[in-house]
């Protein structure tokens, strides 16, 4: 595996899935099934723009609607669109630990580099419960694990004396951080966590608090441009890094700013890209109307991402 820290000065922390990734969208066909052949595309044109990591069945990957059969076959797919150079993270988060447990063993077999591994959503586990989950899914994932913190998608928030346990365990190295307290985010880093920013309008911020990359969901459509910006700010440019930031703003606001962001917001991107020739979704979520979808346009166009 390609060490993405070797391109970056020695004072830059060390990123362990790559630097840029994207929580990929997951391609269906017009039956609803999984469309192996256009997932693969999508993760190729990722990796054509700028990403050295992907994460395959996260929440973007409409993860709460697939099967683990699906997330295994995604999963392999993926790793040869890519090939072995390429650092892949497999989405193993749910709220059953024994499904979780399961997709860790199926994502060692399927080519997976490392795991993200979300806080339980819905039953609302308290820290002993999330602890005994995060434990469990560890040990059967004999790799390197991502955190995920997400309350606002789980209801609940990872405190900080169980990343001090967590992190001691083998294999636990990072943390994805959707919390949105930069504060926070340090200290967690202190504790020996690479962290990844999990908000787009964020990134650059996170930059600055000693995040080591992105998880994005904009990646999808600006890879290059999130390349060009954490290269910058490790180069020692963070006014170049600024600029960088700047100009992907409207982009930023067009993917994020809809109230079913996300796959939905992701895959209408990548259609008027020419990516994907449609951007279905699963149920519950319905895919952009075409208001919906002129609006992003506007906002790629104004972040000079589409003509």
């Amino acid at each position: 595996m390609t060490d993405s820290a070797t391109s970056t000065p020695a004072a830059t922390p060390a990123a362990p899935f790559g630097r840029v990734l994207t929580a990929m969208a997951t391609a269906f066909t017009p039956d609803g099934a999984v469309d192996l052949e256009a997932t693969q595309r999508i993760a190729r044109h990722l990796v054509d723009h700028g990403h050295d990591g992907l994460v395959v069945s996260g929440t973007t990957g409409e993860s709460p609607t697939t099967t683990p059969e699906e997330d295994g076959d995604t999963l392999a797919a993926v790793r040869d669109a890519v090939g072995a150079d390429i650092h892949l993270v497999a989405g193993v988060g749910t709220n059953d630990t024994r499904t979780s447990v399961g997709l860790a063993h199926q994502a060692r077999k399927n080519g997976a580099d490392g795991v993200l591994l979300v806080t339980p959503y819905y039953n609302k586990p308290g820290q002993r419960g999330i602890l005994q989950h995060f434990r469990q899914v560890v040990d059967a994932a004999e790799l390197p694990v991502m955190l995920y913190d997400v309350p606002g998608r789980t209801g609940s928030t990872i405190a900080l004396e169980t990343y001090e346990q967590a992190i001691a365990w083998d294999g636990v190295v990072a943390v994805k951080d959707a919390v949105g307290d930069f504060a926070r985010g340090v200290r967690i880093r202190e504790l020996g966590y690479a962290v990844y920013s999990g908000d787009d309008a964020a990134n650059l911020g996170w930059l600055a608090h000693g995040a080591v990359g992105f998880v994005s969901v904009v990646g999808h459509v600006a890879g290059d441009q999130l390349r060009a910006m954490v290269d910058a700010y490790a180069a020692g440019d963070p006014a170049t890094a600024l600029q960088v930031y700047t100009r992907m703003l409207p982009a930023i606001d067009a993917v994020m700013g809809v109230a079913n962001y996300g796959a939905t917001t992701a895959k209408a991107a990548l259609q008027l890209l020419g990516v994907l020739d449609n951007r279905r979704v699963r149920s519950p979520l319905v895919e952009l109307d075409d208001d919906e979808v002129a609006a992003l346009r506007v906002g790629l166009v104004a972040a000079g991402l589409l003509t």
